[in-house]
């Protein structure tokens, strides 16, 4: 499974070795391309809409990893139990869709081990949510991929010590990385 640039840093936000739910999965290409690559034993592809979930299905069967991705369809993470999964994957959402899919099993959220989160607006909400839920960010990358800008967030357990409004705005380790991308995402904002 080849995937598109964006794709491939989601992907390699997730820790090898990890159970994955990957909420919204639409296609299923991430928990297919981690399996293939023996970087995750299972994953679970959950999403709200049957004609996404039917594409990700048929892509399963095609690779021949029925054995090893499940899938569900799941309003969020309605349907993914405590203890099935080590990851949870969020992509390709907004930033307030995203918190409340987070807000509404806070006991599930806090049993996994990480969450890669990767909002398509609105960070700044993901971020206030980590910082409140005691979720730490330990790792986040601001990428470019077809002229559109794209930010990946890994968060575990622990104390995000953001102290400043624009920690949550633009992401306190980009700033204190001078993160190109942010910059020319910056510069293209005040065109």
């Amino acid at each position: 499974m080849q995937l598109s640039h964006r794709l491939e840093i989601i992907a390699a936000f997730v820790t090898p070795g990890n159970r994955l739910a990957d909420i919204g999965t639409d296609h299923g290409y991430i928990p297919i391309y981690l399996v293939e690559k023996d970087r995750i034993p299972s994953a679970i592809a959950m999403d709200i809409n049957r004609g996404p979930l039917l594409r990700a299905e048929n892509n399963i069967r095609k690779s021949h990893l029925e054995d090893k991705i499940t899938i569900r369809l799941s309003d969020g993470l309605s349907e993914l139990n405590t203890g099935e999964a080590d990851t949870i994957l969020i992509a390709g959402l907004g930033g307030p869709l995203m918190r409340r899919i987070l807000s509404n099993d806070m006991e599930l959220i806090h049993s996994v081990k990480e969450l890669v989160l990767s909002p398509h607006s609105e960070a700044e909400l993901i971020r206030q949510f980590l910082f409140e839920n005691n979720f730490n960010i330990e790792n986040e990358i601001m990428l470019k991929d077809d002229g559109k800008f794209y930010i990946v967030i890994k968060a575990k357990k622990g104390h995000l010590d953001y102290n400043k409004s624009i920690h949550y705005k633009y992401g306190k380790k980009l700033l204190e990385e001078k993160n190109e991308i942010l910059y020319e995402f910056l510069n293209h904002k005040k065109k």
